[in-house]
Formats: structure tokens, sequence, C-alpha cells
């Protein structure tokens, strides 16, 4: 019979559990990391691999400013282990922009002045990401509520609703520059 921590001897010293390999593909390139099985994704992301785009808020799962994509669906990744994520494809904000042009959303999200102090970006527009791609929001009461999960201390949230709104619509932002 196992003994409980408190029938342990002083001195009894437990293994630390062994390291487990992972493969995670990031951005579309497959990186392979070897992490202790408590390692959130969020830091395999900052730690392991050096994207600090997604940042760590509150570390709890309230704010969502750790907000990434796994196979296209939105999630806290200060929630999730990274072994849990093994062979899954996940896009950070650094995976967002395609050949040299920005993302639709992070335009809007410029375009809009979306953003103040920046911090909450990343995570506001990997959520905006996934909730266009759920294809559930028809308003812009629809887009506060799905979106109720991503914080933003600044209050930018008008600009924010409109930004996705307009990628949501297809239509450019009223009074932007024609790009090429």
């Amino acid at each position: 019979m196992a003994k409980s921590s408190a029938a342990r001897k002083q001195g009894e010293k437990l293994s630390a559990p062994a390291k487990i390999t992972v493969t995670l593909h990031v951005n579309g390139v497959a990186k392979k990391l070897t992490l202790a099985p408590w390692t959130t994704l969020l830091d395999a992301l900052r730690i392991h691999l050096g994207l600090t785009g997604t940042k760590k808020g509150c570390d709890h799962g309230q704010c969502g400013a750790c907000t990434v994509l796994v196979e296209g669906r939105r999630i806290n990744s200060c929630l999730t282990l990274a072994v849990m994520k093994d062979g899954a494809h996940i896009t950070t904000i650094e995976g967002m922009a395609k050949d040299g042009g920005l993302h639709a959303l992070q335009q809007a999200f410029i375009d809009h002045d979306a953003f103040q102090c920046g911090y909450c970006t990343p995570g506001q527009i990997c959520s905006a990401v996934g909730l266009i791609g759920e294809g559930r929001a028809h308003s812009a009461q629809d887009v506060r509520e799905l979106m109720s999960g991503n914080i933003c201390r600044c209050g930018a949230y008008p600009n924010i609703v409109a930004a996705i709104e307009q990628v949501m619509s297809g239509r450019p932002a009223p009074g932007a520059k024609a790009r090429a």
C-alpha cells in the first residue's frame, strides 16, 4: 500500500515525472519540444518557442490575453497543457499575417483604432478570427457576447466590435485608404 504524504519519512525524495516530447505545428511549422508534463501551451509558445505575441494576463483563463487558435478554434492557452495538443495545428498572432500583408482583422483593428495599450490585442484578434470562423455572430450584440471572454482594460470595446463587424461584412473601413 502506498504511503500517504503524512506517513512519508522526512528526507524521502519523490522523483519528478519525466519530460515528454511533443510536436506542435505552430504557424505552419512543426516544432518538436521536450517539456515537463505541466507546461502550459502558453509557456511552450512564449518561453520555449520565443513567440511572445501571445500574452500572459491573469493566468487563470479569465482575461483572454492568451487566446490562440488550435485547429481553427479559439482557446485560452494558459489553461491548456502543451502535451494535450501534441500534433495540433496552432495559430498565434505571429502567424496571422501572410505574404507580407496583414490579416484582415489586424488591418481592421488599425483602421478602427481598436486598441489603446495593445496588451489584449493579440488575444482579441485571435479570438475574433475564431469567432468569425464559428459563424454564430450576426449582430454587434452577438459579437459583444461571443467576445466577452476577452477583456480590454483600456475600454476599446466599441472600436473592437466595429473592426470585427467590418471584417464579418467584407467591407472596407469608412475612410480607410485603398491597399495594394
